[in-house]
């Protein structure tokens, strides 16, 4: 798959993407607003392409059984309605009108559009953002069974809801378009454990969220931060759980540009863009992340930080 880059005020905005697409691995990319939809424009090119919009609407006088009804007959499919509205486990709301729908069962049903699309490719705007969580697993399981045959792209700003489907995942920022290193977490025991024996050198961090252990170069951190006794790391605006003590981060961080700038947290001194003097005896550090990320410095540390960054 490739994307043509895509100038904003004569910077790039949008890099060259290329990846590989399979079927049965659904392909995660965590950005913006903006970016997704660029993204979705070019993918729109494509005729090989189903494309599935958060803000797409539907038959909201057709019940949900009209609905699938209808959507069997204009793709030519051959199923019994009965036998779809069991798989889509609509029996109970069959006789329901799609505007009289929870929110989340309208979105649901929405999404069934995929179900039916001829196209070998997949790709869809927060699919997940919008549903309950029974919603979820429903709509995962069907994804599931579409990926055996068909190319799907998840396009969403959560990474959370990128790990539902996806085990290739990418993030697309103002950095570029990079690959999250994604591993289950028994599948990755073996490695955890290789981290925790003396005189091997890091070369990842290694991070947990909804059972699935995501590695961080060390660059890509922003901050790490404890709050009652867990600690956080910070990647992007987002932040994920780590076993790590802020001791032993800081040891195994030190060659990497971090810094201990207060006793709750490290920061990465690449990501710093200012020392804000508070009152003469409160300062912080202001990042430059693409959010305004604020953490706190210590006055006992501004000194040897200043020696740091050589001003």
């Amino acid at each position: 798959m490739q994307f043509q880059p895509m100038y904003e005020g004569g910077e790039l905005f949008l890099p060259k993407i290329e990846f590989d697409m399979i079927p049965g691995q659904p392909v995660g990319i965590i950005t913006d607003l903006k970016r997704k939809q660029l993204v979705m424009n070019q993918l729109a090119e494509y005729a090989g392409f189903h494309l599935f919009r958060v803000q797409q609407g539907e038959y909201m006088r057709l019940t949900v059984e009209e609905l699938i009804t209808f959507l069997i007959h204009v793709s030519e499919r051959h199923e019994r309605i009965a036998s779809l509205l069991e798989y889509f486990a609509l029996r109970e709301e069959r006789k329901v009108r799609i505007k009289d729908l929870s929110s989340s069962k309208r979105m649901y049903v929405t999404l069934l559009r995929v179900f039916f699309a001829h196209q070998p490719a997949l790709v869809l705007e927060e699919p997940y953002f919008y549903l309950e969580e029974q919603d979820r697993r429903q709509f995962k399981r069907i994804l599931d069974d579409l990926s055996a045959d068909k190319q799907i792209i998840i396009l969403t700003s959560n990474l959370e809801d990128a790990l539902i489907s996806c085990d290739v995942i990418y993030r697309l920022n103002e950095s570029g378009f990079h690959p999250l290193d994604i591993r289950d977490s028994e599948e990755d025991k073996q490695e955890v454990q290789k981290q925790d024996e003396p005189n091997i050198t890091l070369q990842k961090i290694s991070t947990k969220r909804n059972d699935k252990v995501i590695l961080f170069n060390p660059p890509e951190i922003d901050f790490i931060e404890s709050v009652e006794g867990s600690i956080l790391v910070h990647v992007g605006g987002e932040n994920y759980d780590c076993a790590l003590t802020l001791t032993e981060l800081e040891q195994r961080l030190l060659n990497f540009g971090f810094f201990r700038c207060h006793r709750s947290y490290i920061v990465n001194l690449q990501k710093v863009r200012e020392i804000i003097t508070w009152t003469k005896n409160s300062y912080s550090l202001r990042l430059n992340t693409g959010q305004d990320a604020v953490v706190p410095l210590s006055r006992s540390k501004l000194q040897e930080l200043k020696a740091l960054l050589k001003i």
